[in-house]
């Protein structure tokens, strides 16, 4: 009786053991939506704000040296940053999706393969890049339209970020992947160890050392690495059911497609942004004439205060993605359409709030970052027109997300090239030819709600074909 009882006890504790380590499931199947999107956004959501003021604390620390150039030069290379966040995109976005499909799926067993391929897969295209950057530095330098005051001051920056890449390119892969097995703490824990590093050490670079924009990159990439640690040593634990070991790595079971088809989309996404912000640079430098450093100084101070909207509603965004995907892979469409819903309505609340702060205060926003007079009369003339869409591109985000959990590829794409690509560039030709630097300016908020309308379009021809073709998913009706 007594090895008996010993045994039941054991076996108890056992399936304790694994309902602990699959209790991130419960947050998808038993959760309200409320409960469940502001667990799983929450903490993607102050991620993003602490990628904010990482993003702003570079073009901060360099504006306090009251040089406009060294200012110029980092708006001047933000956008081959955004690249190498991009390529993370492929593996960090692409897995995350295809991981919370699979759990919806019940496939927990595969879902180690997918970490394993998107580690290996990240890890080799930050390599890639950083031989690409320093091989084709001149290049670069010359298609971002770098002078004579910024070329120098912009290819310290850029050599410090190559030589790093690999590190940019994991650590943003892997914020995003943790997150497809719902464990959005963590991903929230090894962004704010990147962040706050760099934020730390901006001031002692950029300032104490004297280093400028140079040491501003140096900076960034020690808390990436950081950032980096923190997620390997999470990968190895026994937290997860993810795995970075070789021996589940694996490219067939269509693992390779279903990471890359929901990834490349997120990624053309971001290189539309950096090559939209290359050709705005380009667009205003050619209608300022002589002003041509203020101007793209103050649209790079007016873009990075216009982020905190931005990467707040896609914090929100992403941060849901897991749901929908679980929900979209589980069948349950009428909980898919709830989280939307949900989601959205907290998206434009966020945009309005901010919006109204920034519209109010946009003399402020801008001397927080420079002192110059020329650069904020210009900037606060730029934030204000860059916040006409910011109350409503978060529904865009929300939609987009959408796609990639249900693992709508070409819908994804499609709304990916929408937004910076053939609504944006069309935009901004045609202001830009119409009324000069005023066109430049409102060409986004433009692009912003003429993609918004796209995607509402997309959204229910996807959704009507889905039904018609998949006559064995059924809207089941979750009481919330």
């Amino acid at each position: 009786m007594l090895e008996n009882s010993e045994k039941n006890e054991v076996l108890e504790n056992t399936s304790k053991t694994k309902t602990k380590k699959f209790d991130k499931n419960v947050v998808f199947e038993s959760y309200s939506i409320p409960k469940a999107v502001a667990t799983l956004a929450i903490p993607t959501v102050l991620s993003m704000l602490v990628t904010v003021i990482y993003n702003m604390a570079d073009t901060f620390f360099v504006g306090q040296t009251g040089d406009r150039n060294q200012v110029t030069a980092i708006s001047l290379t933000t956008p081959v940053f955004m690249l190498c966040m991009a390529f993370g995109n492929i593996f960090g976005m692409g897995g995350s999706a295809l991981i919370s499909r699979m759990l919806g799926q019940g496939r927990k067993d595969e879902v180690k393969k997918v970490s394993s391929f998107c580690f290996f897969g990240s890890f080799t295209m930050g390599i890639v890049l950083s031989i690409i950057l320093l091989a084709g530095m001149p290049f670069i330098l010359n298609l971002l339209d770098c002078n004579v005051q910024t070329y120098d001051i912009a290819k310290d920056y850029l050599t410090y970020i190559a030589y790093g890449c690999v590190f940019v390119v994991v650590s943003n892969a892997f914020s995003n992947v943790v997150r497809g097995e719902g464990a959005a703490r963590q991903a929230m824990i090894g962004m704010m160890i990147g962040t706050v590093t760099n934020i730390v050490l901006d001031p002692i670079f950029i300032i104490t050392f004297g280093l400028n924009a140079k040491g501003a990159a140096i900076a960034t990439i020690i808390g990436n690495i950081f950032a980096t640690i923190y997620f390997m040593i999470y990968l190895c634990s026994k937290k997860t059911i993810l795995s970075i070991s070789p021996k589940y790595f694996t490219m067939r079971n269509h693992i390779f497609t279903g990471v890359v088809s929901i990834g490349v989309p997120v990624c053309i996404t971001n290189i539309l942004m950096s090559t939209s912000n290359i050709i705005l640079n380009n667009y205003i430098g050619l209608c300022a004439g002589d002003e041509k450093n203020i101007a793209i100084a103050a649209m790079g101070v007016a873009m990075k205060a216009n982020t905190l909207v931005i990467m707040l509603q896609l914090g929100l965004a992403m941060g849901v993605q897991p749901l929908m995907g679980y929900s979209y892979g589980a069948k349950n469409i009428t909980k898919l359409k709830k989280v939307m819903r949900f989601s959205m309505l907290c998206t434009v609340i966020i945009g309005s709030v901010i919006t109204f702060i920034y519209v109010m205060f946009s003399n402020q926003v801008i001397r927080f970052f420079i002192e110059d007079s020329a650069v904020v009369e210009y900037g606060e003339m730029m934030l204000r027109a860059l916040m006409i869409s910011s109350p409503f591109i978060g529904v865009m985000f929300v939609f987009n997300f959408t796609f990639q959990g249900m693992g709508k590829a070409l819908p994804a794409l499609i709304l990916s090239i929408s937004r910076q690509g053939f609504v944006f560039l069309p935009v901004i030709i045609i202001a830009s030819k119409l009324i000069g630097l005023n066109g430049i300016i409102f060409a986004q908020p433009i692009a912003d709600l003429g993609s918004l309308f796209i995607a509402w379009i997309m959204f229910t021809i996807v959704i009507h074909m889905d039904k018609k073709k998949n006559t064995d998913i059924e809207e089941k009706v979750t009481e919330f």
